[in-house]
């Protein structure tokens, strides 16, 4: 049976699907020809990320189909309930990818509060003429242990998240809409743990009493944080978004950080990647990366140990 890797494979996973009869296909094949290539290579199970879509076309037209995977939480990218329904299995890693993305937030984080993003930029040009200018310019930052880190949605990436947050001497708080309550365990170097019990609180709470918010919530129709939430956010808080583009509306985004209302903004994922608008790309009070969350070697690696041991659970 053929497994086409879409989007990539770490070794870990071609290893595995190799070892149990598989041939895995790395090649990347066009949105517009997956259809035909699935079909006259007999394609039993395809694996993307967020790059290759998975809409209906594919779905009708591929009948030797069996198994379509996401390398990583979101399946936005996936009709999945239309393929389940038409008798494909639909996986994906949802464990897999979550400290990953947890230490880019807090990368992002760490970065924000001391202008690295930009002082990483001015350093290489003014360094040797401005010097002193830019050592008065970059001499306000902040500490981020004994602050408040609010996050919205606190599943197992958020929660991830939460632990960071908690290491580094932060409290935190939460919103999610599904759950109340979770356990925290924290597990250092020595073998010794401790655990922490969150009580989720209000999205407005959050809003208003957090100095730093997090997203980590799925794609969906309404923006999570909007000119509404952008009211009644605590007065200089700084924002993350690592979950999906598109829960943030960037205009108000925009509007926030010009009137103060939000100090600073990191974003991983844009409304319309991969062609970002070019007011968040220049816009200084805002720290970027191209959608790289769950791109750690690490992280693939797991992905791909997961993915080949259900479909090898599935097909053989």
């Amino acid at each position: 049976m053929k497994v086409l890797a879409n989007d990539g494979l770490a070794t870990t996973g071609v290893i595995g699907l190799e070892k149990a009869g598989f041939e895995v296909i790395l090649q990347t094949v066009a949105q517009e020809q997956l259809v035909t290539y699935i079909n006259d290579n007999k394609i039993s199970a395809l694996l993307v990320r967020s790059a290759t879509k998975v809409r209906k076309d594919i779905i009708d037209n591929c009948p030797s189909l069996k198994i379509i995977g996401r390398g990583g939480v979101g399946m936005d990218n996936i009709d999945v309930e239309y393929a389940r329904e038409k008798g494909i299995k639909v996986i994906n890693t949802p464990a897999a990818s979550s400290h990953s993305v947890a230490e880019l937030v807090f990368a992002h984080l760490f970065g924000m509060v001391r202008f690295l993003h930009d002082s990483n930029q001015n350093m290489p040009l003014e360094g040797d003429s401005k010097f002193k200018e830019l050592k008065k310019a970059y001499a306000k930052g902040v500490e981020l242990k004994g602050k408040t880190l609010g996050i919205l949605g606190f599943g197992r990436i958020g929660q991830a998240t939460a632990k960071i947050g908690l290491g580094v001497g932060m409290k935190i708080i939460a919103f999610d809409p599904f759950i109340e309550k979770a356990n925290l365990k924290l597990d250092f170097f020595d073998g010794q743990s401790l655990s922490f019990d969150i009580d989720t609180i209000s999205k407005e709470e959050v809003l208003k009493q957090a100095d730093f918010i997090s997203l980590h919530v799925p794609a969906q129709q309404d923006y999570v944080i909007g000119t509404k939430e952008f009211e009644i956010i605590k007065k200089g808080a700084g924002i993350v978004n690592a979950a999906r583009g598109g829960v943030i509306d960037e205009k108000a985004l925009i509007l926030a950080l010009e009137q103060g209302k939000v100090s600073n903004a990191a974003l991983d994922v844009f409304e319309n990647e991969p062609s970002p608008e070019i007011s968040l790309l220049m816009n200084p009070n805002i720290s970027l990366t191209p959608h790289i969350g769950a791109a750690t070697q690490e992280a693939q690696d797991r992905i791909g140990e997961e993915l080949a041991a259900q479909i090898i659970d599935i097909l053989a």
